[in-house]
Order: C-alpha cells, then structure tokens, then sequence
C-alpha cells in the first residue's frame, strides 16, 4: 500500500489536502490524471447505468437541504456513531470498530460508550443572530426521495424506474484511515429504483448481477471481490435485504458498494414530516401506493482505490543488454479508465520527427486526453507511460516521414504494430471507448 500511496503523490494522483500547512485528516485532494481517474468512472458508471437504459432518469441536487429533511429521515435522532476515549493517551475511537476491550494504541482503560452525531453542521443567514442551523448533506439519496413526485411527474416515467445520482457527501468521520477509503468528504453514485413490492426480488436479483459485472468491466480482480450479506439482525429497521460487494485491499476486506431494500420507509416518513402526498400514481390502474426502494449505492472514492489496487504491478522484463532485466512498474487500468489514453512521442527531436508529433498529438487531443514527450531515450518515456497507466504510445520515427506511418506500442504486452497516421485516431478510439458491444 506504500508504494502505492506513493505513486499517486509523486505522478499526481492524489495528494494530502492543505499539504503546506499539515494537511486535514480524512480530506483529499485528487491531482491532474487522479480527476481524470475519477471523472473516467463516474461517467462510465453513467453511461452504464443510466444513459444506456430506458428505465433510468438522472439528478444534481443541492448539497445543503432543508434541515427538516434530515429530521424527517431520521439523521438528526439516529445517525450517530458510539465513541470510546482511552483514559490513558486520549486517543478516540469508533467502538464498533475495536476488537477488545482495551485501548488498541496503549493499551489502556475505555470510557463508555458515547453517542456522537456525524453530520457536518453549518448555518444558512447573513449573521448569527439569524442564521439557520442545517448539515452538509451524509448522503445523496435523500434529495431524490424529496423530489421523487417532481422527477416522475415531469419525465412521465412509469413503475419500476430508477433516479440517479453522483454527488458529495461529507461526514464527521471519528478516525479517518486507509487512505482515500474512509474520508470526511466523498463522492457517492447512488440510484434509488422504485417497483411493486411484488416485484423487488427478481429486481434485487438483477441489479447483484449488473453491479457485479461493472466492477469486473472496470478491471478488478475478480478473485478480490465477494458479496457480504447483511444478516437480519444487522439490518436497518427498513431494510429487508442488504448485500454489500467487498474487495479485497491490502489493509483487508472493505466495502464499495452496498445494495439494500429500503422498503417504503423514506417516501412514507417524508409524506408524514412534510405534509405533501409523495405517492406515485398509476393512472393505468387508477391507484395510490408508496412504491418499494432497491438502492444501490456506490463510492466514487472506493472505487477509484480498488481500481488503483488492481492496476497497479510490478513484474520484471529484459533489457536491451542480453540477459539483464528490470523492474517494470505499470497501472493495467482498463483502457477506458486511463486518464491519459495515447502519449506521442518522436524518437527524436530533431529532422523534423518533433514537429510532426506535437502536430499529431493536437489532433488526437480533440479526440480522447493525450500527451506529448520529447525528453530521454525512447524506452525511458514509455517507462514513464506505464507508471501512469497510458495503454498506448505512438511513436513518430524516420519512416513516418517516409510513408506516414507510426509505431503504436501496447502498455501490457509492449508488442507494436505500425498503422498509418489517418487510421490512428480510429484505432485508439475503439479500444478506449466506454461503449459496449
């Protein structure tokens, strides 16, 4: 895990927030191909649970809510965390999370446990005699129960469908950790999917099946993945069924995404706190109901950790000196996630090679994220193109000029095929597209 947190600070993944001044604990900050990174799946999770589907709508709400929202779904009274603080070195802890019963820094005696609230509150109002007290929201998924008679209303979509959304969330997390896994501010892509309650089994069943095969779509190691279930006595007070999808990271096993029914309890407690009628009506059988919630609900954060986890190699490969080898790192990010799809790169600068690759790389640029190079020996940029995970470099050599054609190197098997310079941006584009077949 080292040696990835430190590739992603040095290549500008992600870096410790407010670094100068001693950075904040559980606060990221994600650098120049980290937002690439990040940007690449949350719109491959669109694309695939969203815009290639008929029976979804998407949502960008506010962050900040009404705060009677967070009374109505229960945050306020309920979403608090028990805490335990060692008598001896003051440190604290969440106490679900301890295994003993003693300090597991020193070793020391435990207060009881005490319930503090994790939303992060601030105040709406020009001063502080007449500001109101609200929260950043602890979720987005609120915000789609809120405007579900809006949503469906105004797009006539019928039962069962679905509302999505990518948003932050922020929680006043006790003990921050595991890098970017446990944080105070993160990204979630959340779909609430509303059906009969006669039909949420065969519906749960579909969406383990789809959400199981993005993350293998995404690259991850299949034999790092399994699915948790929630036994009855761990459930929430609505939840007939939750399952979360757990990987495998190197601290241990931890969650990306979790799929529960949330029954009709948020639709019904809005309806109740608010006073407007949030059911849905079916005008092809002219009734009323609370339709039942399956939620899928995944960490944009998380994600973008096991994708580095599974990406992220070292393998030993030959020299050009005969019988010598060294260490190759590489990111094996599927294509379509590699925030840097194509590097070009002259074999040298000078014959006119130089020009003729900063003109290519502009074209390609108007087509996918691309990179231009020019300094070292050849072998050393494609070495440096690996480490970020670029899954293919062209090569602009004397032949180009000679017949317009180019070197184009695949990332994992380093093999290199020469296609002419007009093909090329068709050629790249079919292999880093989110599209599926």
């Amino acid at each position: 895990m080292d040696k990835l947190v430190s590739l992603c600070k040095r290549k500008g993944f992600i870096y410790q927030s407010s670094a100068i001044y001693g950075g904040v604990n559980g606060c990221w900050d994600f650098g120049p191909l980290g937002v690439e990174l990040k940007r690449n799946i949350k719109e491959d999770w669109w694309y695939n649970f969203v815009q290639t589907r008929d029976d979804m709508v998407g949502l960008d709400t506010s962050i900040i809510a009404h705060p009677e929202v967070w009374v109505a779904s229960g945050h306020v009274e309920a979403f608090h965390d028990m805490l335990v603080d060692c008598k001896d070195c003051r440190k604290r802890f969440r106490a679900d999370h301890l295994e003993g019963t003693v300090c597991p820094e020193c070793g020391g005696e435990l207060t009881e446990p005490k319930a503090f609230n994790s939303m992060l509150r601030t105040q709406l109002g020009v001063s502080e005699d007449t500001a109101v007290n609200t929260y950043l929201r602890p979720e987005t998924c609120q915000s789609i129960f809120v405007d579900f008679k809006e949503v469906y209303s105004s797009v006539r979509t019928k039962i069962p469908f679905g509302i999505a959304q990518v948003g932050k969330s922020f929680r006043n997390e006790v003990n921050p950790r595991n890098f970017i896994f446990r944080s105070r501010e993160f990204e979630q892509m959340e779909i609430e999917y509303f059906c009969r309650e006669e039909d949420w089994v065969e519906l749960f069943a579909q969406w383990q099946k789809d959400i199981w095969q993005w993350y293998l779509d995404l690259g991850l190691i299949e034999a790092k993945m399994r699915w948790y279930e929630h036994p009855a006595e761990s459930l929430a007070h609505y939840s007939k069924r939750t399952v979360d999808v757990e990987y495998e990271f190197p601290f241990g096993w931890g969650e990306l995404q979790g799929l529960a029914n949330r029954g009709t309890f948020d639709l019904n407690a809005h309806t109740k706190h608010s006073g407007k009628d949030l059911q849905y009506f079916d005008p092809e059988k002219n009734e009323r109901f609370f339709p039942t919630v399956i939620e899928p609900s995944a960490g944009v954060d998380r994600t973008t950790l096991a994708v580095l986890c599974s990406a992220y190699c070292e393998e030993e490969v030959p020299t050009a000196k005969e019988g010598e080898t060294e260490t190759r790192t590489v990111m094996r990010f599927a294509p379509k996630l590699a925030p840097i799809k194509c590097a070009v790169l002259p074999l040298v600068k000078k014959e006119g090679l130089a020009e003729i690759a900063e003109e290519l790389e502009r074209k390609l640029r108007k087509k996918f994220p691309t990179y231009y190079d020019q300094a070292g020996a050849i072998g050393r940029r494609y070495r440096r193109q690996d480490e970020i995970g670029t899954p293919y470099c062209v090569c602009v050599d004397f032949d180009t000029k000679e017949n317009g054609t180019v070197t184009v190197r695949d990332r994992d098997t380093m093999e290199q095929v020469r296609i002419p310079m007009d093909e090329l941006a068709g050629y790249i584009g079919d292999r880093v597209t989110f599209e599926r077949p």
